[in-house]
């Protein structure tokens, strides 16, 4: 646990989130003694996932810097189509992948790296909903529970969440 207890990661958080997406990597990677800011359009709301779980935004999407955290990690749900649409969080992603840094993303949180131009080349999975997207956006996708390619992991449904959360781990232990 040491070994990552100074590390920061970075959650974005909107309506209609995918509850265990989120709340399972946020409390797994917590018990590694990470410490994890979610962040959501604004700070201090409270926003409801698919299955009915509020969220408490910890800050505000715009007042956040890449240079604060070690990883981005993408929760999926019907919430990132609405925030790949905001020049901010497309412009944090980019900037996690423009520094080498950890990108993870979850079923449909790839919406938000394909908007943000970041996964060309990249070998990815996600929900078979949005294979063609990231195809599209030059992806080589395949059916896995978890995908690591170079700073990115993927996965494509809330029963990938062990493998996906595992994942995330080994590459937060292995960036230093």
């Amino acid at each position: 646990m040491g070994k990552l207890m100074h590390k920061r990661v970075l959650m974005f958080v909107d309506e209609v989130y995918e509850d265990l997406e989120l709340w399972y990597p946020k409390l797994r990677l917590e018990e590694e003694g990470m410490h994890v800011t979610v962040a959501g359009p604004v700070e201090g709301r409270v926003y409801t996932g698919k299955h009915g779980y509020p969220c408490k935004a910890d800050a505000a999407i715009d007042m956040m810097e890449e240079a604060d955290f070690d990883a981005l990690v993408i929760p999926g749900g019907f919430a990132p189509d609405q925030l790949r649409r905001d020049e901010e969080v497309k412009q944090l992603t980019r900037q996690f992948h423009e520094a080498r840094k950890l990108v993870a993303h979850i079923c449909h949180a790839g919406w938000i790296p394909i908007s943000a131009g970041i996964v060309a080349g990249y070998q990815c999975t996600s929900t078979p909903g949005i294979k063609d997207d990231l195809v599209n956006a030059g992806a080589h996708w395949v059916d896995e529970p978890v995908v690591i390619d170079r700073n990115q992991v993927s996965s494509r449904r809330p029963s990938d969440l062990p493998q996906f959360c595992r994942a995330i781990i080994e590459v937060l232990s292995g960036l230093d």
